[in-house]
């Protein structure tokens, strides 16, 4: 559970901004769309007249779309005297891609309050809620927001409601505890539309992102460590006409593949390989081999980013008739 001293210190920043920065990592997945637009929601409730900016280095992905405040998020920051950051389902500042170019935001002289539910995160915001055994961001926001007094109106809830799904696969995963149960309970109390999320963001894809899907399985490979392995070069997102975005949730299929250890997919973009690691088993620890790539996550789902290409590799085995 959230301290109380903790949320009220918070608040306090929050009463404090000029302005409000919400931040969430590169890539966005539903939790950080959710996180982050759920938490803009709420911050007028808190803060009537602060002026609230939203700032992703990539946008919304469009099965988001149905959540009005995505449509507000920018990439092109600029700092300024009196603004408070919000930091959501990031454990690391290096993965906003903001780190480099406003490292004064990460460094503790510029007040934050960082939102996360990964194990990997060190607490770099003045104010922290990181309760890794969270299921999701949006998870750690909705009691937030009961501790706190703020009521969740059915837009709020719905925001909300996409983190917790999007990063339990539906109530699928074995991170769906019965915390989570009473979670999604609360924000259909609160009005969320649950309909319009499950449709848009599970039952519709469009024709490039089947194609790219595709292109998934077909080049899965099972090694000897019992990991299923995929990988995508640019020319592939080139071929179908998908942006990189529209990969989130090839993974699950992947993973789907019976007796394996783990799963892998790995892509190419803007010279970097990116990975992303998912386990459905207790004995296998995803994070500690995203870690040896100087990435992170959780037990069961991780992932890394390295400079450098995808080369492909052919092996033969020859079997003898005597």
């Amino acid at each position: 559970m959230l301290e109380r001293a903790t949320i009220d210190r918070a608040q306090s920043l929050i009463k404090d901004a000029k302005r409000l920065c919400c931040i969430c990592h590169r890539n966005p997945d539903g939790d950080a769309i959710g996180s982050i637009t759920g938490i803009a929601e709420l911050l007028p409730l808190i803060a009537p007249e602060t002026p609230i900016k939203l700032y992703c280095v990539d946008p919304s992905p469009p099965p988001f779309s149905y959540l009005s405040s995505a449509a507000r998020i920018e990439s092109e920051m600029q700092p300024t005297e009196g603004d408070v950051f919000i930091f959501v389902d990031c454990a690391d500042p290096k993965l906003t891609e903001y780190h480099e170019r406003f490292p004064q935001i990460f460094g503790g002289t510029w007040p934050s309050i960082c939102f996360d539910h990964h194990p990997t995160n060190m607490g770099f915001g003045t104010v922290n809620f990181v309760v890794p055994d969270a299921a999701s961001t949006c998870e750690i926001i909705v009691e937030f927001a009961e501790l706190a007094g703020l009521s969740l109106s059915p837009e709020t809830a719905t925001c909300l409601l996409t983190g917790v799904y999007t990063d339990t696969g539906g109530l699928l995963h074995s991170n769906t505890t019965p915390h989570v149960y009473r979670t999604v309970a609360r924000l259909l109390r609160a009005g969320a539309r649950h309909q319009t999320m499950t449709q848009s963001v599970f039952r519709t894809a469009k024709l490039s992102t089947l194609k790219l899907w595709g292109r998934v399985l077909e080049k899965i490979n099972v090694t000897d460590e019992g990991g299923a392995i995929s990988a995508l070069t640019e020319s592939d997102f080139r071929a179908t006409g998908a942006d990189y975005s529209e990969l989130t949730g090839a993974i699950d299929y992947v993973n789907a593949v019976p007796g394996m250890r783990f799963s892998l997919i790995l892509t190419e973009r803007a010279g970097k390989v990116k990975g992303s690691l998912r386990t459905l088993r207790d004995d296998i620890d995803v994070a500690k081999m995203a870690a040896t790539f100087q990435g992170g996550g959780h037990r069961k789902a991780a992932g890394f980013a390295v400079e450098g290409k995808l080369v492909p590799e052919t092996r033969w085995k020859v079997q003898t008739s005597g």
